[in-house]
């Protein structure tokens, strides 16, 4: 085992002119040169993990497979909520909230909501992220990128950066963290991905340090945070620690936010274990999250059902299509159960008379309707998620 390395920093020039309304004593402060991190190459080192964080680990890992196996091969359902929710729990620690309903809207194009658009861009970003899975490489890591911003800032999506960037602060001098400058982004891009494709490290360890190389390295203009942690999905998928569905570690990660942005600073002054401890404890809590989630989408299902009794065959194929697509139009229940439109219309009216469906009104001028108790069970695996830690 060999010692984690710290970021390293170089002296780089800085010849731009102070933001416009600093004070003076701001404007001092930016001039002259500025230090920005310089990020260890990491392909080849072995991470020094003590036994007990190991332990922790270990135990993460069989609670994410068991999880995994025990939603069964009926899983797509719960597979499509889960992403959803890590989405939305990835976001929120970016400070991005909205509502299910919102965010379900938006996914079927309504804009009225900014953060619910960004969040649903999010849920088509971790979607990529899982289909590309299987070829973790720098291109891919940029059209993960690409699909969460394209919507949003088409000028940056999927480009790295080719500029300076920091964290906080008017200018690289006063910001808290200055990511290396974007001529090491590539090489420091193409060292990471030799270290996420290497087989010899624990699946959760490797992400854990994979994620935290990556925000050290920021190497996008902007939504690094929701990217790197799309990533951290992408990984666990690939390693095979999930096969169905996608563990929404960014609920645990948000019960205590600090303990996470704690952990990134601790990991590049060399210390590794606060990153590999807080994603560990993280995937335990959103293995419970992830429960309770299904418990509450298996009980809906199951009232759903028993107002239904002998319903027909298309009310049925549509109910069956609610967990996966809780807000849907009368052309998508016609396109994913494979009945005619008229069919469909008449089944979607049939649960709106039964209170399973309730009309939301109309996105491009098609009319949406939503189910609250699947809606209501998002909700509240959003509020559970939420319930921070105050410091």
């Amino acid at each position: 085992m060999t010692d984690w390395p710290p970021i390293a920093y170089e002296q780089r020039p800085w010849s731009a002119g102070p933001a416009v309304g600093v004070s003076r004593r701001q404007r001092l402060l930016a001039r002259g040169p500025y230090q920005a991190a310089v990020p260890a190459m990491i392909a080849d080192i072995d991470p020094d993990v003590d036994s007990r964080t190991q332990s922790l680990v270990e135990a993460a890992t069989v609670e994410m497979v068991r999880f995994d196996a025990e939603l069964g091969q009926d899983s797509a359902p719960f597979a499509a909520l889960l992403l959803r929710s890590e989405s939305a729990s990835s976001s929120e620690i970016e400070n991005l909230t909205a509502g299910a309903r919102r965010i379900l809207l938006a996914q079927l194009g309504d804009r009225s909501s900014v953060n619910a658009s960004l969040i649903a861009s999010n849920v088509s970003a971790m979607q990529a992220a899982i289909a590309l899975s299987e070829d973790l490489s720098v291109h891919n890591i940029g059209s993960m990128h690409h699909t969460l911003l394209h919507s949003s800032d088409h000028t940056i999506a999927g480009e790295y950066r080719q500029r300076q960037v920091w964290i906080r602060g008017n200018s690289p001098h006063s910001a808290e963290f200055v990511p290396p400058h974007h001529e090491r982004v590539m090489e420091a891009m193409d060292d990471l991905v030799a270290f996420m494709r290497r087989d010899d490290i624990p699946a959760l360890t490797q992400a854990a340090l994979a994620h935290a190389q990556f925000e050290t390295i920021h190497p996008f203009a902007d939504g690094n945070g929701r990217t790197g942690r799309a990533t951290v999905s992408a990984l666990l998928r690939a390693k095979g620690v999930t096969e169905r569905v996608t563990i929404p570690v960014s609920s645990g990660l948000l019960t205590n936010t600090k303990l996470y942005f704690d952990a990134l600073d601790a990991y590049r002054e060399g210390d590794v274990l606060p990153i590999v401890e807080r994603f560990a404890e993280s995937a335990i809590l959103a293995v419970e999250h992830g429960r309770l989630l299904a418990e509450d989408i298996q009980s809906a299902m199951q009232d759903y059902r028993d107002r239904l009794g002998m319903a027909q065959d298309s009310v049925l194929k549509i109910v069956e299509l609610l967990p996966r697509e809780p807000a849907v139009t009368a052309e998508m229940a016609a396109d994913l159960t494979g009945v005619s439109s008229a069919t469909a219309y008449r089944a979607v009216q049939r649960l709106e008379a039964l209170g399973i469906l309730n009309p939301a009104g109309k996105v491009g001028g098609v009319r949406v309707w939503i189910a609250g108790d699947i809606i209501a069970a998002l909700d509240d695996f959003a509020a559970r998620a939420g319930r921070r830690t105050r410091h």
